[in-house]
């Protein structure tokens, strides 16, 4: 099981889809299973990976009080 850790977040996503869709036709042997998992378990992880990093790049203008436009960290409604 080889996956190319550079790999894009769409190309990680298409070939999870693509796992998925494996593992959800039934039509293989037990230790083919598995393998798609642990496969469908590493690309989760690159995906996981690149949301996390776009996350910390997105950034939210706001105008202040003052009528200037700041920039300020994305923050989601968990961490608030």
């Amino acid at each position: 099981m080889e996956i190319n850790l550079d790999m894009s977040f769409e190309e990680a996503i298409k070939e999870l889809e693509d796992a998925v869709a494996l593992l959800e036709g039934g039509g293989l042997t037990l230790e083919q299973s598995i393998t798609a998992y642990e496969r469908a378990v590493a690309l989760c992880g690159i995906c996981n990976k690149r949301l996390s990093s776009a996350e910390g790049r997105v950034r939210i203008l706001t105008e202040g009080q003052d009528g200037c436009v700041y920039d300020s960290d994305f923050v989601t409604d968990s961490e608030q």
